[in-house]
């Protein structure tokens, strides 16, 4: 069965990631955007991570520009604007395609793992996934559940 530990991805500086070293934590993944209306929720997630961390909890971020192109920047830009603005401490990846042909394979998974509003397609920025210390999807939430709203079932799924 496949889980978290099968993939790799780039992170913002250019290192290829085995995600498998994040295995045994609660990982909530998100493809975020430095230029879009949700953009603030950068904060409720380092939020989210500060409280969260010590007790096995990452947040993974994932540069999207397939939403109305509002994330245009490079790596470093990106990475710049996430530290100078929201205080960003999380690990943050190379921009990727979540949908489409050219989805990383990361994104095709979870996708087929937890299907939204839209089937499998994610609708737009900050779409989330909640992983367990197992590495499979708890759950899914839409790009306008703020990360607030999430922190209980980031608590279950901590104790589990």
């Amino acid at each position: 069965m496949t889980t978290l530990s099968d993939f790799k991805a780039n992170t913002l500086d250019g290192q290829v990631q085995d995600l498998g070293e994040y295995e045994g934590k609660v990982v909530l993944i998100v493809n975020t955007a430095s230029q879009c209306g949700l953009t603030p929720q950068f904060a409720g997630l380092e939020t989210l991570y500060e409280q969260y961390v010590e007790q096995g909890l990452v947040v993974l971020g994932f540069p999207c520009n397939q939403f109305a192109k509002q994330d245009p920047g490079t790596a470093e830009e990106i990475g710049d604007f996430c530290q100078k603005n929201y205080g960003v401490t999380f690990p943050m990846f190379e921009k990727i395609d979540v949908n489409g042909g050219d989805a990383h394979p990361l994104y095709q998974w979870l996708r087929s793992e937890k299907g939204g509003l839209m089937g499998d397609r994610i609708k737009w920025n900050f779409t989330k996934f909640l992983l367990g210390r197992d590495g499979k999807v708890v759950k899914r939430y839409s790009p306008t559940t703020t990360p607030e709203k999430i922190a209980a079932d980031i608590e279950a799924a901590l104790q589990a």
